[in-house]
């Protein structure tokens, strides 16, 4: 999995006024836990573009005041009406111990179901899975290529080693659905018909009079 290196600034004071403060001047506060000890620093909002704006998932390498730490995104606040990154927690990464994250789903290949007309509908982006940080993968990708209309790939169908997904196993993640499109699909009765066409106005013809006999004499 790749990583991200983000660099941040321990946090003087802890509070509801100083957090204000700090988004004030485009510092995003954060909190690092899950090692020896939490940690509250601050981050500049731009440097999270490549790490929170992105449907790809990463660790990240932090360095604060000089001391680095192994982490991933825990848990991201957002401001309710502007949409503006509030505030970020991170879990240290350690190691021998299991880490929960949300992988990204991508599917490969072409769907014969989709050719003849199905859509392919992805039920979840994402998977929340279980595992060690080295186990895990950058995305969970489900090979489609012989799904036909009707057919669907569910959590529990999918496996990866080391990893459990904590999603309900009877959810389904990816379906190739039927349209209209491949309902309404010309019957062969209809040339069958076509054909019979030129028999059935001969028979409604009206029929040419018959030959009469020659008299007797």
């Amino acid at each position: 999995m790749k990583s991200v290196s983000i660099s941040g600034s321990p946090r003087a004071n802890v509070g509801k006024t100083d957090a204000k403060a700090l988004r004030n001047a485009k510092l995003v506060p954060c909190v690092l836990y899950g090692g020896k000890e939490q940690i509250h620093f601050s981050v500049l909002s731009a440097d999270f573009k490549n790490l929170i704006y992105t449907p790809n998932v990463h660790t990240v390498d932090l360095d604060i005041a000089g001391n680095k730490y192994h982490a991933i995104v825990q848990e991201t606040q957002f401001h309710p009406l502007k949409d503006h990154l509030m505030h970020v927690d991170f879990l240290e990464i350690v190691a021998g111990k299991p880490v929960v994250m949300e992988l990204p789903v991508r599917t490969s290949g072409t769907s014969p179901g989709v050719r003849n007309g199905g859509r392919l509908s992805k039920k979840l982006k994402t998977l929340r899975a279980k595992g060690l940080v080295e186990k895990m993968p950058d995305t969970v990708t489900i090979a489609i290529d012989k799904m036909e209309i009707g057919n669907s790939v569910r959590v529990g169908d999918i496996h990866i080693d080391g990893i459990t997904f904590l999603n309900a196993p009877n959810v389904t993640v990816v379906s190739v659905e039927v349209t209209r499109v491949a309902v309404e699909t010309p019957t062969a009765a209809a040339p069958a018909a076509v054909a019979k066409a030129p028999a059935a106005a001969a028979a409604k013809a009206p029929a040419a009079p018959a030959a009469k006999a020659p008299a007797k004499k």
